[in-house]
């Protein structure tokens, strides 16, 4: 598959262009709501899978077959991200208006550490072909340990990550709308929504680990791990607006992610040297696991309402008053007035 330098720029650039567009449409602060959410999930879908049959009509059927297993694979792992995103809202209790901002910068920080990982991979494999046995194997293992664990959620409070944080970085106890950093008494300091930022691209990094060597296991084309990453990664905000108050009810989904894995690890493993799975095969595979899945949730909890998760009651962060906000240091301001200060002293 011939993929010419322009052709990455191009898609590099659409992708730039439509952040911009999210971040415009939302740069106020607001609760996003199921129809809003629902309407962007169609958007992005609509993109993703628009891609797919260009991809499709211009290279031909196996690679635009090898696209959509792609995107089907990181796009079914990326709704077990949205439960663990619930759970991090939730327990940090960071109220709904600011919560896109902070998935926004995490899909942002998503899609460059996906790359460096895609472009990481794809050396590995050319270099090292036997590095597919290991790939293959650690898919098995890791299909297996989340059929064995798909009754555990994860704990905020155990993170080593946040612990390190909250230890070394100066940190104020209350949230001072979307922003990140605030200068309080000469002293910049983070907000309790940059912890919330830190913990959610650190299990996006962990995720990345099980899904980037899943999708070569469907293609060895760089320019598709990307892109069906991507159009996958690009979705994920509204897919947690539209499916937050769901989590309840995917309760075979886990399993069905888990089914995926141990497949693609297996299709892996015996393209090495054995037999070569089609594409067609797979997508079918793919398709079908993920299918019953969800809809064998849906039976199994037919009549339950959204719910979302609940808060502790005594949450380890609150909402700054609008006189603690009105009290706070200009943030780059001050900065610059103390250069000047100093200046003129010396």
């Amino acid at each position: 598959m011939h993929t010419p330098l322009w052709l990455w720029l191009a898609v590099l650039a659409f992708i730039i262009v439509m952040l911009a567009i999210d971040l415009v449409a939302h740069r106020k602060a607001h609760v996003i709501g199921v129809r809003e959410a629902a309407t962007w999930s169609a958007v992005w879908v609509t993109l993703g899978v628009g891609f797919g049959a260009i991809i499709w009509a211009v290279w031909g059927a196996e690679f635009g077959q090898q696209y959509f297993a792609g995107y089907l694979i990181e796009k079914s792992l990326a709704v077990d991200n949205v439960f663990v995103w619930a759970i991090i809202f939730a327990h940090f209790a960071v109220p709904a208006q600011f919560q896109h901002r902070v998935l926004f910068l995490g899909v942002l920080g998503a899609l460059i550490f996906r790359g460096i990982f895609i472009a990481g991979g794809a050396v590995l494999i050319a270099n090292f072909s036997w590095v597919l046995y290991i790939f293959a194997a650690f898919l098995l293992y890791t299909g297996f340990r989340m059929i064995r664990q798909r009754d555990e959620h994860l704990n905020p409070d155990q993170s080593k990550v946040l612990r390190a944080f909250r230890r070394f970085v100066p940190m104020t106890d209350t949230f001072h709308g979307q922003r990140l950093l605030v200068r309080k008494g000469g002293l910049i300091m983070a907000t309790p929504l940059l912890a919330v930022l830190v913990l959610i691209e650190t299990t996006d990094i962990i995720f990345a680990v099980d899904s980037i060597p899943a999708i070569f296991a469907v293609t060895d084309e760089v320019f598709l791990v990307f892109t069906a990453n991507a159009f996958a990664i690009l979705g994920l905000r509204a897919m947690y607006f539209l499916l937050a108050d769901l989590i309840h009810r995917f309760v075979y989904l886990k399993i069905g992610l888990a089914l995926i894995l141990i497949w693609v690890g297996i299709k892996m493993m015996l393209k090495i040297d054995v037999f070569y799975i089609p594409t067609a095969i797979s997508l079918a595979v793919i398709t079908a696991v993920l299918t019953v899945s969800v809809v064998a949730s849906l039976r199994a909890t037919r009549g339950q309402e959204r719910q979302g998760l609940p808060t502790p009651a005594d949450p380890p962060f609150r909402v700054a008053t609008a006189e603690e906000d009105a009290a706070l240091d200009p943030l780059w301001r001050a900065r610059s007035e103390a250069s000047a200060d100093e200046f003129e002293k010396s």
